[in-house]
């Protein structure tokens, strides 16, 4: 399942569905809802959200286990830095990697301050790039702290992501550069509306994975799409790409 993804990252193209599990115990219904409208049937895969915006959702690690089960379809889930220390962040890799879940968007995560969960602390151990050196290790045979693991996990894809305009490029093209050196294989972008915003973010992914590893497997970059469906997200992409 998952060699077909990565088969189709390096060489082909492709497109996941995201999902965000709602704030409810069910995740059931928003699967229900992928079969009625048979979206399943126009993706390569889908991506599961991590508590964004800090707001309370259902685990993304358990909805992307029951997406696959249902569509046999691998699925990206996404992990934030924000509510997890080394620990928890190990942990939940162990177990998500026996149950096949193994594709993993590493995000440091939004601001706790903007969580509806009352006085809430970020965690914060770490970047996302703390996530992708675990997930290095892990791939290693090892944890973090360089203790070999009783069994070898299966092989765990790492993803990351990046803005998708910036006002300058080169800082833009560290960052990117920064998350392939700490294992990153796809950098998926924020969702891009115009031609030479794509263009430029390719530029800037050639150039970081020269400097970054040029013996080395390239990362590849993954386009963000977001369908514009109400005015006031017309009015902010139309904000944000005058602000570049």
């Amino acid at each position: 399942m998952f060699e077909t993804l990565i088969e189709k990252l390096n060489n082909d193209t492709y497109i996941t569905l995201e999902t965000t599990p709602g704030h409810s115990p069910l995740f059931a219904p928003t699967i229900e809802k992928i079969a009625e409208l048979e979206l399943d049937k126009y993706v390569d895969g889908f991506s599961t959200t991590d508590n964004p915006l800090a707001k309370l959702k259902y685990n993304a690690l358990f909805a992307a286990k029951m997406l696959q089960d249902r569509f046999n379809k691998p699925v990206i889930a996404t992990m934030a830095m924000r509510d997890r220390n080394k620990i928890a962040l190990q942990s939940d890799l162990l177990g998500a990697n026996e149950v096949d879940i193994r594709a993993i968007l590493a995000l440091t995560g939004d601001p706790a301050t903007m969580s509806d969960q009352p006085h809430t602390k970020g965690v914060f151990e770490g970047d996302s790039t703390l996530l992708l050196d675990i997930i290095s290790a892990f791939n290693a045979g090892m944890d973090y702290a360089g203790k070999p693991l009783k069994h070898q996990p299966k092989e765990i894809s790492a993803f990351a992501v990046v803005n998708s305009y910036a006002k300058n490029p080169k800082t833009l093209q560290k960052k990117i550069q920064k998350k392939i050196k700490h294992g990153a294989i796809g950098i998926i972008t924020q969702p891009v509306y115009d031609l030479e915003s794509a263009k430029l973010l390719l530029e800037l992914r050639d150039n970081a994975n020269a400097e970054c590893c040029p013996d080395k497997k390239k990362a590849e970059l993954i386009f963000g799409i977001f369908p514009i469906t109400k005015l006031r997200t017309a009015h902010l992409v139309r904000e944000t790409s005058h602000s570049k």
